[in-house]
């Protein structure tokens, strides 16, 4: 009973859970990944290379991983992204993959 009532508090106080990378650009971040990312992926995993998003021993869990693996991608391949764009390429790759809701 108490967990239903925290439910609909929940629901009717407007609160939402917090969505990692707010700030991104879906549509930016995913003209990056097909432009930086899915040839190196392709080659390690096959295919269009996103099994390595949804492998089963990923080594992203949650949402402060994915954005760490994608500076880290940045800073090995030199690819001299700013801020912004890694939170863009977070931002689509979560909502595309992830799901990660915080």
């Amino acid at each position: 009973m108490k967990s239903l009532l925290l439910i609909l508090a929940l629901l009717f106080s407007g609160y939402a859970p917090a969505e990692p990378f707010a700030e991104g650009n879906i549509k930016t971040g995913k003209t990056l990944v097909d432009k930086h990312c899915i040839q190196c992926h392709a080659s390690s995993f096959g295919d269009d290379g996103s099994s390595i998003y949804t492998r089963e021993l990923r080594k992203v869990t949650n949402s402060k991983k994915l954005l760490s693996q994608i500076r880290t991608c940045n800073t090995m391949l030199g690819l001299k992204w700013f801020e912004d764009e890694e939170l863009n390429v977070a931002k689509y790759l979560n909502q595309t993959y992830y799901k990660f809701s915080e």
